[in-house]
């Protein structure tokens, strides 16, 4: 069972986030606008979750995702539904704030 919610939080071996980003990655934070402008990770994109499917011509799919959001769920829910959606290389980042090193 622990196996499963780790699967579902998108919580597993360490990601390298830096390496991904050299190699084109692009950050997608998926809260709502209002949160996005509170505070964000420099260079990422702000497509809030409940208008993701209708903005995936936005994402390459030939390049790594990183999803984010307030505390990892969204970013969850937002990896599922790239990945429903033939995105390869996604990986959920959690909360935005442990991102901002990565900024552009």
């Amino acid at each position: 069972m622990l196996e499963t919610i780790k699967k579902i939080l998108g919580i597993g071996p360490k990601v390298d986030y830096a390496e991904l980003m050299k190699r084109g990655a692009v950050i997608v934070d998926v809260r709502s606008k209002g949160e996005y402008s509170g505070g964000h990770v420099k260079g990422s994109l702000n497509i809030p979750l409940n208008s993701l499917s209708g903005q995936l011509s936005k994402l390459k799919k030939d390049k790594p995702v990183i999803t984010c959001c307030a505390s990892g769920m969204r970013s969850a829910s937002a990896k599922s539904i790239l990945k429903q959606n033939g995105y390869t290389e996604v990986y959920n980042g959690g909360s935005w704030v442990n991102l901002t090193h990565l900024s552009k």
